[in-house]
């Protein structure tokens, strides 16, 4: 059966039981200022307070992508309101989404869930080809002629769903719907936050910058 793991910077996930679901069991665990307290083996998901006791929940963030063991993690911010600006710091920290709280075992659950029946639908195993890019989704890699693009999930998907759509002006609310982010929503401004992290990760890779801002309408990648 495999296993996703669930953590939580608040009190809330030292109590809650695991859940089975499709195959899958989903477990919670407590998540402090040092990372996981155990092995994490499957997919991460981390729920990361705003407000902590002993560390601020930018700097939670911040170590989650500097620590191999949870770089990958999927980070979901938790934000005590709806704030613009909030918004844009937990985005620009490393986290991929935003909730507002506090947080139930219902919410969690329902969350990761339609995030990853989304994801499934997305993610077919195949590999595609466009110009130079290179895409692998059964190995979750992307290369540029050949050299890897390092790639949060969040920018992995998408630098697909910018290949899947090549040469063509696409909005942030278009963008926001392609990656699955309707709910809740999004500041469309946080499109551009991703887009500054995958331009750095395609320019690591030796592919320059493909991506064109097209002012006042949104971003054209664009591929000969």
């Amino acid at each position: 059966m495999d296993v996703v793991n669930i953590f939580l910077t608040s009190e809330l996930g030292e109590s809650l039981e695991d859940f089975v679901h499709d195959q899958r069991r989903f477990t919670f665990d407590r998540l402090g200022p040092d990372g996981p307290r155990r092995l994490v083996e499957g997919p991460m998901w981390a729920f990361v307070d705003w407000v902590m006791d002993d560390l601020a929940g930018l700097e939670m963030c911040r170590r989650l992508r500097a620590d191999p063991r949870t770089m990958d993690a999927h980070v979901t911010m938790v934000l005590e309101e709806d704030d613009p600006e909030d918004r844009r710091r937990a985005l620009r920290a490393g986290a991929d989404d935003y909730v507002i709280g506090p947080l139930t075992r219902t919410a969690v659950l329902d969350r990761v869930l339609a995030l990853q029946s989304r994801q499934a639908e997305r993610h077919a195993t195949r590999r595609f080809e466009v110009g130079a890019l290179s895409i692998d989704m059964a190995a979750l890699q992307a290369r540029w002629a050949g050299e890897p693009i390092v790639l949060r999930p969040n920018e992995f998907r998408l630098l697909r769903f910018f290949a899947e759509n090549p040469n063509r002006v696409l909005t942030r609310a278009e963008l926001i719907n392609g990656l699955g982010k309707r709910e809740p929503p999004i500041d469309e401004r946080t499109v551009d936050v991703w887009i500054g992290r995958l331009r750095r990760a395609i320019k690591a890779a030796g592919g320059g910058n493909p991506l064109r801002t097209v002012r006042s309408m949104g971003y054209v990648f664009d591929l000969n």
